[in-house]
């Protein structure tokens, strides 16, 4: 009897201490919980784009549906200047920039990249210290950032599109890298050669993965493949977008803490955003709410442009096909068929064996334009 009193008394000190144990790894976990959440949302810069706006601005949309501006800086500040090449100075214009559209019941997506030296009415902006930047009948659409900074790049966007753009997302050269190489990579493929002195960019042939160095080289080329316009290069941007997203659905985020740690931190670091967004729920409730969209529910497209008749080297919107494409976004539908055969070629992934005069001047020149001497949009850097 009194050995057997011994070995209860054994398993309560056992299970008492177990139980402390399980306390001390819940407190623990709670409190590693709490730091990650404040560190997160600590990462996140944002900013206030709708006291900017005012009222006079397109409706938001009623049905489920909404719009991202999503914008890559091509500011040379702090770790930018290492890896971007070329000076801005103290100024930044947006080397990048996509409309992208969130369907109805979120379960697909479509993407409108706008050329950055396409001419735009640029309307009356107020800048960061609150002053009022004028506008402009006939501005490169990139100037908008440069002009007004975030707010005056929506005002110009919404003014472009008629499309109410619900949310702001913006990331420099640095920041691509960065998550480029949190997420372990990107895969390419190219049926051509790829040499670019000025980005340092080697590829031969074939398939290629890409570290986050080699990725923003790859978006940001035009010299090393293709007729070295604008156009191409954003072909380029859509493949490394296809890529990154088939990379984020086989991650395996979700099973693996550390991995959707480091991705964490490094997006949250990366990353500009309205101040709607700007707190780790926001994203993560954005994240859950995109999540069911890969390469497969994307439709991606370059805004129809053409040769502006006042400069050789730069383009204007394509009408009625410009027009057409901002109305898909508005009703929900897909793209109509007459945009997405005018698209621009790949210049990646064009026939290895075709000389390039043979290639339709419209495609590889305008986005589907009439044949006119080839733009060579985004010149200037």
């Amino acid at each position: 009897m009194a050995e057997h009193k011994r070995v209860l008394s054994r398993r309560r000190v056992t299970l008492r201490r177990a139980a402390r144990a399980f306390a001390a790894l819940v407190v623990l976990g709670a409190g590693a919980g709490v730091f990650a959440y404040i560190k997160l949302d600590g990462n996140i810069t944002s900013v206030d784009i709708d006291s900017r706006l005012g009222g006079a601005r397109p409706p938001a949309a009623t049905d489920g549906s909404f719009n991202i501006l999503v914008l890559g800086s091509d500011s040379r500040a702090g770790d930018n200047s290492s890896m971007a090449g070329g000076n801005t100075g103290d100024t930044a214009r947006s080397d990048t920039a996509m409309v992208v559209h969130i369907s109805q019941d979120h379960s697909h997506a479509q993407v409108v990249s706008i050329p950055r030296d396409t001419l735009v009415v640029r309307p009356d902006c107020v800048d960061a210290g609150g002053k009022t930047a004028p506008g402009a009948k006939r501005a490169m659409y990139n100037s908008a950032f440069e002009t007004g900074g975030a707010a005056c790049a929506v005002k110009t966007t919404e003014q472009l599109t008629g499309l109410r753009m619900d949310h702001y997302l913006q990331v420099d050269f640095a920041g691509f890298a960065r998550v480029v190489d949190a997420m372990g990579g990107a895969t390419v493929t190219t049926t051509v050669a790829i040499h670019d002195k000025d980005s340092g960019l080697d590829l031969p042939a074939g398939e290629h993965h890409l570290d986050g160095q080699q990725a923003l080289a790859f978006v940001r080329t035009r010299h090393g493949v293709g007729d070295g316009s604008d156009l191409g290069r954003i072909e380029l941007q859509k493949q490394m977008v296809r890529s990154l997203l088939k990379q984020a659905g086989g991650a395996g985020l979700f099973t693996n803490p550390v991995k959707l740690w480091s991705i964490g931190d490094t997006v949250t670091k990366s990353i500009t955003t309205d101040s709607a967004l700007g707190s780790v729920n926001s994203l993560v409730g954005l994240g859950q709410e995109l999540k069911g969209i890969g390469p497969d529910q994307l439709g991606m497209v370059t805004l129809p442009v053409e040769t502006a008749p006042s400069d050789p080297n730069r383009v204007v919107p394509q009408q009625p096909l410009a027009d057409q494409v901002w109305t898909a976004l508005r009703t929900d539908q897909p793209f109509p068929s007459a945009v997405v055969s005018a698209q621009p070629e790949n210049p990646a992934q064009a026939a290895p064996t075709a000389p390039a005069a043979a290639r339709p001047p419209a495609a590889r020149d305008t986005g589907g334009a009439a044949p006119k001497p080839a733009p060579k949009a985004g010149a200037a850097r």
